[in-house]
């Protein structure tokens, strides 16, 4: 003998009664989470999200999308539904339960959380800055120790390599060196991007941190067939911002190499006046098409392109080099012909250090 078929009402009684129940229990078992208005708004709107379900419509469930409260509302309704009715007498037809059953599992599917939706929410909150200068450092540490790892293997310091593997682990750093500046420019435009970490003027060797920089970028350009030349300075011992100053050249060699398929790149320091030197990068490369000229210090501009030729869409890197340039009381200046070759240069009050304590350079 078939079973009877189920009273449409049942279903109702079924969750008015789940309802109620939850409702009455919530402020006991749950005294640290939502109050019971809030439990039983949320509720009234699951009942009507699953009754349009039930009659094939779509739930309005917006305001609940990705909430917990609204998913762990939903799955002890439907508990209470169940071992409400499978207590029923005579026991129902299961054809109008698997309806309500069905529209369970479609609501529960909407309100599914949509990660997308909500790093957009942390992205654009109040803490959205801190939340992309935390993702920034959580790349940064681990490519640093890459860094350190390839440069130590390639030099061999570990035991000998092939030449192969020597070309290999020039990659791998090449990489690490990419990603690891593009988590650097993330966290200094997060501060302004003109931060002087060396508030202070300071005395330091202009050929040691031109040295710096040669030995940072050997890997890239040696990757690259390229060779990193640097300018001669007559006196080297300066007082100014050493560090910004380091950041600013490191990036536009980096930015040099880049777009350097043959010859060399340059980084240079001049004294072009008493205590002022100009310090440039040039290179052999393409170029930079007059397109990209406008934009070309903007950041988070709109990709372009042309032909073979890409910046990067967010900019960042010449962006700060711009922002610390003017930070040091400089314009940074560009000369490019396109398909030829490029050349970014600022100058410097920088005086002289002499009797500072900064050693001088060994002779070459």
């Amino acid at each position: 003998m078939s079973a009877p078929p189920l009273d449409p009402a049942v279903p109702d009684r079924l969750l008015d009664q789940a309802a109620s129940r939850i409702a009455e229990d919530w402020h006991e078992v749950r005294q640290d989470a939502a109050s019971r208005e809030e439990v039983i708004l949320v509720l009234g709107q699951l009942r009507a999200a699953l009754e349009v379900t039930t009659e094939g419509g779509d739930p309005a469930v917006e305001g609940l999308a990705g909430s917990p409260l609204a998913r762990r509302l939903l799955a002890l309704i439907r508990g209470h539904f169940v071992a409400a009715a499978s207590e029923l007498s005579p026991v129902p037809d299961a054809a109008l339960l698997l309806i309500w059953l069905r529209a369970f599992e479609a609501v529960r599917e909407r309100l599914q959380p949509r990660w997308d939706q909500q790093f957009a929410y942390r992205l654009t909150g109040p803490d959205g800055l801190e939340l992309v200068v935390e993702l920034a450092h959580d790349l940064r540490s681990p490519l640093t120790s890459i860094l350190f790892l390839a440069e130590t293997m390639k030099r061999a310091r570990s035991g000998p390599v092939t030449p192969l593997q020597e070309r290999q682990l020039g990659l791998v750093y090449s990489a690490a060196f990419g990603l690891s500046s593009v988590a650097s420019d993330v966290i200094e435009l997060a501060r302004g991007g003109d931060r002087l970490v060396d508030l202070e003027p300071l005395p330091f060797s202009v050929a040691d941190i031109l040295e710096s920089v040669r030995d940072i970028v050997q890997p890239i350009a040696e990757e690259k067939g390229l060779e990193v030349r640097l300018g001669p300075l007559a006196d080297p011992a300066r007082i100014g911002h050493p560090l910004a100053l380091s950041r600013v050249l490191l990036n536009l060699t980096t930015n040099a190499l880049k777009f350097t398929d043959e010859g060399f790149v340059e980084v240079s320091a001049a004294e072009v006046a008493p205590d002022v030197v100009e310090f440039a990068v040039r290179d052999t490369g393409r170029g930079i098409p007059d397109a990209s000229m406008a934009m070309l210090f903007e950041p988070f501009r709109r990709r372009q392109r042309d032909r073979d030729y890409a910046f990067s869409g967010s900019g960042l890197g010449l962006s700060i080099c711009r922002k610390l340039v003017e930070a040091m009381k400089s314009e940074l200046k560009v000369e490019t012909a396109s398909g030829a070759r490029t050349r970014f240069s600022f100058a410097l009050r920088l005086p002289r250090a002499a009797g500072e304590g900064v050693p001088e350079p060994a002779s070459a």
